[in-house]
Protein backbone atom coordinates (compact mmCIF):
# COMPACT_ATOMS: atom_id res chain seq x y z
CA UNK A 1 0.00 0.00 0.00
CA UNK A 2 1.22 3.25 -0.57
CA UNK A 3 1.13 6.24 1.30
CA UNK A 4 0.31 9.25 -0.63
CA UNK A 5 2.53 12.18 -0.45
CA UNK A 6 4.69 10.42 2.80
CA UNK A 7 8.10 9.64 3.41
CA UNK A 8 9.17 7.52 6.16
CA UNK A 9 11.61 10.62 6.76
CA UNK A 10 8.40 12.10 8.12
CA UNK A 11 7.89 10.52 11.09
CA UNK A 12 11.16 10.22 12.11
CA UNK A 13 11.51 10.21 16.22
CA UNK A 14 13.53 9.07 18.53
CA UNK A 15 16.07 6.82 16.28
CA UNK A 16 12.96 5.70 14.67
CA UNK A 17 14.29 5.96 11.54
CA UNK A 18 17.20 3.67 12.06
CA UNK A 19 15.13 1.27 14.21
CA UNK A 20 12.46 0.38 11.33
CA UNK A 21 15.79 -0.24 9.25
CA UNK A 22 16.85 -3.02 11.68
CA UNK A 23 13.05 -4.34 11.91
CA UNK A 24 12.80 -4.67 8.43
CA UNK A 25 16.08 -6.35 8.05
CA UNK A 26 14.82 -8.59 10.71
CA UNK A 27 11.49 -9.45 9.34
CA UNK A 28 12.40 -9.76 5.99
CA UNK A 29 15.20 -12.57 7.11
CA UNK A 30 12.82 -14.55 9.77
CA UNK A 31 10.03 -14.49 6.98
CA UNK A 32 11.66 -16.83 4.63
CA UNK A 33 11.70 -19.25 6.83
CA UNK A 34 8.41 -18.72 8.84
CA UNK A 35 6.24 -16.66 6.66
CA UNK A 36 4.88 -15.25 9.43
CA UNK A 37 4.10 -12.04 6.91
CA UNK A 38 3.17 -11.08 2.99
CA UNK A 39 6.03 -9.25 2.41
CA UNK A 40 8.35 -9.55 0.04
CA UNK A 41 10.76 -6.83 -0.23
CA UNK A 42 12.18 -3.76 1.81
CA UNK A 43 9.47 -1.56 0.19
CA UNK A 44 6.62 -4.12 1.38
CA UNK A 45 8.02 -3.97 4.86
CA UNK A 46 8.24 0.07 4.42
CA UNK A 47 4.82 0.54 2.91
CA UNK A 48 3.73 -0.95 6.09
CA UNK A 49 5.32 0.89 8.14
CA UNK A 50 3.56 3.53 6.66
CA UNK A 51 0.34 2.26 6.67
CA UNK A 52 0.70 1.23 10.36
CA UNK A 53 2.27 4.99 11.64
CA UNK A 54 -0.35 7.39 9.28
CA UNK A 55 -2.27 7.78 12.25
CA UNK A 56 0.56 9.74 13.58
CA UNK A 57 -0.93 12.64 11.45
CA UNK A 58 -4.26 12.80 13.52
CA UNK A 59 -3.93 10.70 16.72
CA UNK A 60 -4.08 12.75 19.80
CA UNK A 61 -1.55 10.93 22.32
CA UNK A 62 -1.99 13.45 25.27
CA UNK A 63 -3.43 11.08 27.76
CA UNK A 64 -2.83 7.87 25.92
CA UNK A 65 -0.25 5.52 28.15
CA UNK A 66 -1.31 2.12 27.43
CA UNK A 67 -2.16 0.77 24.20
CA UNK A 68 -3.07 -2.94 23.51
CA UNK A 69 -2.73 -4.11 20.14
CA UNK A 70 -5.44 -6.97 18.52
CA UNK A 71 -3.74 -9.80 16.49
CA UNK A 72 -0.30 -8.07 16.14
CA UNK A 73 0.77 -10.84 13.11
CA UNK A 74 4.28 -9.68 12.14
CA UNK A 75 4.11 -6.55 14.27
CA UNK A 76 2.14 -4.12 12.41
CA UNK A 77 0.61 -2.06 13.75
CA UNK A 78 1.30 -2.09 17.47
CA UNK A 79 5.16 -2.98 17.17
CA UNK A 80 5.46 -0.13 14.96
CA UNK A 81 3.29 2.15 16.95
CA UNK A 82 5.25 1.20 19.77
CA UNK A 83 8.99 1.63 17.96
CA UNK A 84 7.23 5.34 17.33
CA UNK A 85 5.78 6.22 20.90
CA UNK A 86 8.50 4.58 23.17
CA UNK A 87 7.19 6.35 26.05
CA UNK A 88 3.64 4.70 25.81
CA UNK A 89 3.48 1.46 27.08
CA UNK A 90 2.04 -1.62 24.30
CA UNK A 91 0.43 -4.69 25.10
CA UNK A 92 0.83 -7.26 21.19
CA UNK A 93 -1.80 -9.73 21.54
CA UNK A 94 -0.52 -12.61 19.12
CA UNK A 95 -2.04 -16.07 19.65
CA UNK A 96 0.15 -17.45 16.63
CA UNK A 97 3.14 -18.85 17.98
CA UNK A 98 5.46 -18.48 15.08
CA UNK A 99 4.70 -14.62 15.07
CA UNK A 100 4.70 -14.30 18.61
CA UNK A 101 8.10 -15.62 18.63
CA UNK A 102 9.30 -13.17 15.99
CA UNK A 103 7.76 -10.06 17.79
CA UNK A 104 9.93 -11.73 20.84
CA UNK A 105 12.62 -11.32 18.87
CA UNK A 106 12.13 -7.86 17.80
CA UNK A 107 11.71 -7.09 20.91
CA UNK A 108 14.66 -8.13 21.88
CA UNK A 109 16.85 -7.23 19.18
CA UNK A 110 15.61 -3.45 19.47
CA UNK A 111 16.00 -3.05 23.27
CA UNK A 112 11.86 -2.25 22.95
CA UNK A 113 11.26 -2.14 27.04
CA UNK A 114 7.56 -0.48 26.45
CA UNK A 115 6.04 -3.44 24.93
CA UNK A 116 4.48 -6.32 26.23
CA UNK A 117 3.86 -9.49 23.59
CA UNK A 118 1.16 -11.87 25.21
CA UNK A 119 1.04 -15.19 22.86
CA UNK A 120 -2.77 -15.56 23.44
CA UNK A 121 -5.96 -14.61 22.18
CA UNK A 122 -7.29 -11.30 23.87
CA UNK A 123 -10.53 -12.37 25.34
CA UNK A 124 -8.40 -15.31 27.15
CA UNK A 125 -6.25 -13.14 29.02
CA UNK A 126 -6.82 -11.19 32.63
CA UNK A 127 -8.23 -7.74 32.19
CA UNK A 128 -6.81 -4.53 32.62
CA UNK A 129 -8.39 -0.82 31.27
CA UNK A 130 -6.62 0.47 28.29
CA UNK A 131 -6.56 3.83 26.81
CA UNK A 132 -6.81 3.29 23.29
CA UNK A 133 -6.89 -0.39 21.24
CA UNK A 134 -5.72 -0.98 17.77
CA UNK A 135 -5.87 -3.74 15.96
CA UNK A 136 -5.59 -4.21 11.55
CA UNK A 137 -7.27 -6.68 9.60
CA UNK A 138 -8.57 -9.11 12.33
CA UNK A 139 -11.98 -8.33 12.39
CA UNK A 140 -14.90 -6.17 12.23
CA UNK A 141 -15.51 -3.34 14.57
CA UNK A 142 -18.52 -5.08 16.70
CA UNK A 143 -16.63 -8.40 17.10
CA UNK A 144 -13.61 -6.51 18.12
CA UNK A 145 -15.42 -4.14 20.54
CA UNK A 146 -17.18 -7.41 21.83
CA UNK A 147 -13.80 -9.34 22.81
CA UNK A 148 -12.10 -6.56 24.38
CA UNK A 149 -14.78 -5.00 26.12
CA UNK A 150 -13.63 -5.79 29.24
CA UNK A 151 -10.42 -3.39 28.05
CA UNK A 152 -12.56 -0.39 27.50
CA UNK A 153 -13.03 2.17 30.11
CA UNK A 154 -14.83 5.12 29.79
CA UNK A 155 -12.87 7.06 27.70
CA UNK A 156 -11.10 4.29 25.98
CA UNK A 157 -10.55 4.67 21.94
CA UNK A 158 -10.24 2.29 19.07
CA UNK A 159 -8.13 2.79 16.21
CA UNK A 160 -9.11 0.42 13.15
CA UNK A 161 -6.92 -0.04 10.22
CA UNK A 162 -9.86 -1.11 7.48
CA UNK A 163 -10.56 -1.83 3.68
CA UNK A 164 -13.29 -0.07 1.71
CA UNK A 165 -15.89 -2.23 3.02
CA UNK A 166 -15.73 -0.45 6.72
CA UNK A 167 -19.14 1.45 5.74
CA UNK A 168 -20.52 -1.97 6.19
CA UNK A 169 -19.35 -1.87 9.88
CA UNK A 170 -20.63 1.34 11.40
CA UNK A 171 -23.77 0.57 13.24
CA UNK A 172 -24.02 1.06 16.63
CA UNK A 173 -20.42 1.24 17.19
CA UNK A 174 -20.33 4.54 18.87
CA UNK A 175 -18.75 7.62 18.16
CA UNK A 176 -16.56 7.78 15.04
CA UNK A 177 -14.46 9.64 12.13
CA UNK A 178 -13.30 7.64 8.93
CA UNK A 179 -10.05 8.96 7.72
CA UNK A 180 -8.84 7.92 4.34
CA UNK A 181 -5.75 7.58 2.62
CA UNK A 182 -5.29 5.70 -0.67
CA UNK A 183 -7.17 2.47 -0.13
CA UNK A 184 -6.56 2.78 3.41
CA UNK A 185 -9.45 3.51 6.25
CA UNK A 186 -8.43 4.18 9.46
CA UNK A 187 -11.48 3.52 11.53
CA UNK A 188 -11.28 6.25 14.53
CA UNK A 189 -13.96 5.17 17.37
CA UNK A 190 -13.63 7.73 19.91
CA UNK A 191 -16.66 7.18 21.95
CA UNK A 192 -16.86 3.17 22.49
CA UNK A 193 -20.79 1.53 22.51
CA UNK A 194 -20.36 -1.28 24.41
CA UNK A 195 -22.99 -3.47 24.49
Amino acid sequence: MKINNLKLKDFDNNNFLAKCNEFANILLKYNKIHNVSGVKNYQDVMDNILDSIYPVKFLNIKNINNIIDIGSGAGFPGLILGLYFNEINFTLFEPILKKSAFLHLVKSKLGLHNIEIISKRVEQNDSFEVDLITSRAVSEAKMLIDISKKYIKEDTKMLLYKGSDVKTELDNIGKYDIIQNGKRYYLYIKEINVI
